[in-house]
């Protein structure tokens, strides 16, 4: 029983450790998307093969995914490491390898910006307390100087030219993938591992960076359409809908209707996880999308994000859209069919409510009983909750949702409490509780020990809300 226990700490200890990684690569992304889907329009638009070719407007393209784009992902990955300073290390570090290379230098701009910031945070700490009074700022800003040259000469000359070559190793090899059909495999392990909350890791740290190479040559990419396709997901909730039983039935419209339309692609997680055997219905959506992109030749322009239907349409180049269309209904239909078989096969006895698959997955990962997590609770009734944050792994898509929904709850309870949303790692000090995703908590318990933590497995309508929102009318109330 011990060693059982023991095990299930380990998974959980590597599971996190790969989410953190994973949150870091996709933080150094996430915040720039925006500059990413400009570049992707003003090269849909203006290209010679674009919507309206503009010869004189084409000329940002290339600066922009050269320059721009690599330099704010290194400042993003300095500034996480070690703030602005750090920022402003990690855009000097990546100028040298986007010099020293004659290719759009992403995964190397991932790995010079934190470099930037880690070393000017040791060299910073070095000086700490030894800086005679009065000259702080000619010594803070000269050592800044001099490490970011060195930096910026270290990615010229010696790490640009291997990052590189290494990219260029990595696409001849999914370029032989592509040739060979042998794409539609990579769902295999795209799909289950964005059910376990690394969409944003493999989408921003992966898929992008590879897309982006193939927009800048060929004015598209497939890479775009890997992980944010809707179909698989889409497949899945139509199958509750039509064959699911009780509250997860009356609740799957909805989240189809959010995860289309919304591109909030986390609310279908929980319908996975409480019936594993539906990830081969999200895998076989996967997998047959990718095979119908590849025979139309579908691509978009940029990387949509959120992945909405509406942002897919939007990123798709000039006479691609019907490729795109296909491509996603195609995946959907097929998701839904098997995940059909598998719910129309499962008793209802056996049909597991999310409060369920939530206590099954808890007692898998060794995490505290329901009674002790409730004895906290009650602990916490007698202090005064002043803020609610809703955390995610990138904290714009299913946590806002979250909050949102709460927020409403409590303007018609009259519960003057303030209520947020934010990323994982940037929950404030000052939040009273915090709410997760039930994989999450984890994480957001080392981010934040002192706040009251509580799991949920489905943002869109969970029965905690209510239960919350009773509490604090009291709280008010007294």
């Amino acid at each position: 029983m011990g060693e059982s226990v023991k095990q299930a700490e380990n998974n959980t200890n590597i599971r996190v450790s790969i989410q953190k990684f994973g949150r870091f690569l996709s933080g150094m992304v996430m915040p720039n998307i925006g500059a990413f889907i400009a570049w992707g329009l003003i090269t849909a638009l203006f290209i010679p093969t674009g919507w309206i070719p503009n010869e004189k407007l084409a000329e940002l393209v290339g600066p922009t995914i050269k320059y721009l784009l690599p330099l704010l992902i290194g400042y993003t990955g300095g500034k996480m490491v070690y703030d602005v300073r750090g920022g402003v290390m990690g855009a000097l570090a990546t100028m040298g390898i986007i010099i020293g290379t004659d290719i759009p230098m992403f995964l190397g701009a991932m790995i010079m910006g934190p470099l930037g910031g880690v070393v000017i945070k040791l060299v910073d700490g070095l000086f700490k307390g030894k800086i005679p009074a009065g000259f702080e700022m000619l010594v803070n800003n000269f050592v800044a100087g001099i490490i970011g040259a060195m930096l910026t000469i270290l990615g010229y000359v010696a790490i640009g030219p291997v990052v590189a070559t290494s990219t260029q190793l990595l696409g001849s090899g999914v370029e032989w993938i592509v040739h060979a059909g042998l794409l539609p495999l990579a769902s295999i392990f795209i799909e289950p591992a964005k059910v376990l909350f690394l969409n944003n890791a493999i989408n921003h740290g992966v898929l992008s960076p590879l897309g982006l190479k193939d927009a800048s040559e060929i004015g598209k990419s497939i890479f775009f359409l890997l992980e944010t396709n809707p179909g698989p997901g889409l497949g899945i909730l139509l199958a509750y809908w039509l064959f699911g039983k009780g509250s997860v039935k009356q609740s799957a419209p909805g989240a189809a209707i959010i995860h289309f339309l919304g591109g909030i692609h986390e609310i279908y997680f929980p319908y996975i996880l409480m019936n594993p055997r539906l990830i081969l219905s999200v895998i076989a959506g996967g997998m047959s999308g990718v095979f119908i992109f590849q025979l139309l030749d579908a691509g978009l322009v940029a990387v949509p994000s959120p992945g909405s239907i509406f942002a897919l349409i939007a990123l798709a180049p000039k006479g691609g859209l019907l490729a795109v269309l296909a491509g996603i209904a195609v995946s959907t239909v097929v998701s839904f069919l098997v995940a059909a078989v598998f719910l129309k096969s499962k008793s209802g006895a056996d049909e597991e409510g999310f409060a369920k698959a939530a206590e099954k997955m808890q007692e898998l990962k060794g995490k505290k009983s329901e009674v002790v997590e409730q004895n906290a609770v009650q602990q916490k009734e007698s202090a005064s909750v002043k803020k609610v944050v809703f955390a995610c792994d990138a904290g714009m898509g299913s946590s806002a949702m979250g909050a949102s929904i709460l927020r409403k709850k409590f303007k018609d309870a009259n519960v003057t409490v303030e209520v947020t949303n934010t990323a994982i790692n940037d929950i404030p000090e000052d939040a009273d509780i915090v709410v997760t995703q039930v994989t999450l908590t984890d994480r957001a318990k080392a981010k934040a020990p002192h706040a009251e933590h509580i799991s949920v497995d489905n943002f869109l309508n969970n029965p905690k809300y209510d239960e919350l929102t009773k509490r604090l009318s009291v709280q008010n109330k007294g």
